[in-house]
């Protein structure tokens, strides 16, 4: 679906599509407002929809928005032949935090339920479905050198509690791009911090 608002420079474009993305994650389709997408876009709302027609064309073309720049510069680009779970956490982290600082909202966004009022947009989520994100949650915990890890442990549950700290790390991460500008994000110190942790876990997990 293509809509005039990709004609715009990137950095209105951007404004636009961040402010909808964090009005349809907090509310979902049914509740968002696109008087609050204009306002926070800081457009009138005529202006808003010259660019995006309507609520569910925005909605539907974020969808697939988020999907093309999930797949392209997240999934697509991840080296599944890394076996070692630690590295490859690594590498998963560093491309999402390039893609968070642009669009801080992208993965709750492709995350929220596709169950809306309308079912004409849940017949069309259900054919936008990303079969791809499911391939990557698989490859990132399930097929790694297991023989890394210390004997006598239940690699399941040791897979689990680093997915568990996995989340609450790019939570983490996450809260701090939101809560600053994308120019004031100290990347070094945030990768810094991410090799702590992960080092810390390979003393817990590794032999």
């Amino acid at each position: 679906m293509q809509l005039k608002i990709l004609s715009l420079e990137p950095k209105r474009r951007d404004n636009i599509l961040n402010a909808a993305l964090k009005e349809f994650s907090m509310k979902g389709f049914d509740d968002a407002s696109t008087n609050v997408i204009a306002k926070e876009a800081s457009i009138s709302k005529g202006l808003l929809f010259h660019y995006i027609n309507s609520k569910k064309d925005l909605f539907l073309f974020l969808y697939d928005y988020c999907t093309d720049k999930i797949n392209k510069k997240y999934i697509d680009v991840m080296n599944f032949n890394e076996k070692d779970i630690f590295e490859r956490l690594r590498q998963s982290y560093i491309l999402q935090i390039e893609l968070l600082q642009q669009y801080p909202w992208i993965f709750d966004f492709i995350k929220i339920t596709n169950m809306t009022n309308s079912d004409e947009i849940n017949k069309k989520l259900e054919e936008r479905e990303n079969e791809k994100l499911s391939r990557c949650h698989k490859e990132m915990f399930e097929i790694v050198d297991e023989t890394k890890f210390r004997e006598g442990l239940n690699l399941e549950r040791c897979k689990q509690l680093i997915f568990w700290t996995n989340v609450g790390f790019t939570n983490q991460i996450l809260e701090d791009i939101r809560n600053s500008e994308m120019t004031e994000l100290d990347y070094d110190k945030v990768l810094a911090d991410l090799d702590g942790y992960l080092n810390e876990l390979k003393e817990i997990f590794y032999k």
